[in-house]
């Protein structure tokens, strides 16, 4: 809810929806930021304390943007950067904590888990942000995010304090080699991403378009999200007999479908249909990644790589939203969509072919004596 917190801050002062978007993109630029620098040296032995000391610095930055809403804007970007740059370590370590501390053979089924609660949060949170700044303040949201950082802190201690740690979770530039290698899964999670960011920012001027009503962009978006909780759980439910690589570029595809599909129909009913089944797939995919970087990372660097996946995803986002802006300038939202998905199948393919190359150099390392 924090990006669109930031809006609601700061929309009342001259030219506050302009200031509004670049406290938005400084929150995310921080997150970027601070899921790759923090994630990669998160350590297994001193885990605990990593995290906290990221959701404190959080919750901090929340509160004194919820405290001063009238600070200068250039003050307010630094406060904005930090609160997305102290947690973002969080979702890989917490990740690796949860996978580290299942049975191997309910990993997949702990991860869907997590996926759901996601998506119903990212359901759910948009509306209680907008909620909460009209209703009550326009500063509480933040202050409500500042207020959950500090449970998130007090909560670290309810769970193990880290995972087992070996002598190459101590060599940095071991581990940065190592997460680098991995680059196909990080291109295909921002492919994913990029399309979610399309269906987002070009959701309302596209209904304009079709000459419906732009509030349904929210119902719309609300459908999105909880069709993908729905399918977290059917993915973690069952087996799949194909390989993960195989399974991702098969869902990444299938959305890229429903995507482009949302732009070319003209009935709402087809576009909620097409969002639906784009929701029941995204999940999937979601999950799919998450577990494709068990498979070609060792245990010791995962940690570092959810966090990666999690900086790499989010410059998806901010680069199909620039794209998105750019193109919107010039053609129809139609138009705008059919790019945003022909720039993620290039994304997909290239993934594709990184990961069979991996796959082989895999093949050929076992294969030596």
């Amino acid at each position: 809810m924090a990006p669109l917190a930031l809006v609601f801050l700061v929309r009342e002062r001259p030219g506050g929806y302009v200031l509004g978007a670049e406290l938005a993109a400084a929150y995310v630029v921080g997150e970027v930021l601070g899921a790759a620098l923090l994630g990669a040296r998160l350590r297994p032995d001193r885990a605990r304390i990593h995290l906290a000391g990221g959701l404190a610095v959080g919750a901090v930055a929340f509160a004194a943007l919820g405290l001063l809403p009238s600070a200068p804007g250039p003050v307010q970007a630094v406060l904005a950067l930090l609160a997305g740059a102290g947690p973002a370590a969080s979702p890989g370590g917490l990740r690796a904590l949860l996978t580290e501390h299942v049975d191997a053979g309910l990993v997949a089924k702990a991860l869907s888990g997590e996926a759901m609660l996601t998506y119903v949060t990212w359901a759910v949170a948009p509306a209680a942000a907008s909620a909460l700044a009209v209703g009550v303040a326009a500063y509480s949201p933040l202050l409500l995010a500042a207020a959950l950082l500090v449970a998130s802190v007090a909560g670290l201690w309810a769970l193990p304090s880290g995972w087992e740690a070996d002598e190459s979770d101590r060599d940095g530039a071991s581990v940065i080699r190592t997460l680098v290698a991995a680059w196909p899964v990080y291109l295909s999670g921002a492919a994913a991403m990029s399309l979610l960011a399309l269906t987002e920012l070009v959701l309302p001027a596209l209904l304009e378009q079709r000459g419906l009503t732009v509030g349904w962009s929210g119902p719309l978006l609300a459908g999105y999200s909880l069709a993908a909780a729905v399918g977290a759980l059917g993915y973690g439910a069952r087996t799949w007999s194909f390989r993960l690589s195989t399974q991702s570029l098969v869902l990444l595809l299938g959305v890229s479908a429903c995507v482009a599909a949302a732009g070319l129909v003209p009935a709402l009913g087809g576009i909620a249909a097409a969002l639906v089944l784009a929701g029941l797939l995204q999940s999937g995919l979601q999950v799919a990644r998450a577990l494709g970087i068990r498979e070609v990372l060792p245990q010791s660097a995962l940690a570092a790589g959810y966090s990666m996946m999690y900086s790499v995803v989010g410059a998806g986002y901010a680069l199909s939203a620039s794209l998105s802006g750019a193109v919107l300038s010039m053609a129809a939202p139609s138009t705008a969509i059919l790019i945003g998905v022909l720039l993620t199948l290039a994304l997909t393919l290239a993934s594709a072919a990184g990961e069979g190359s991996l796959g082989r150099t895999r093949v050929r390392v076992s294969a030596e004596p």
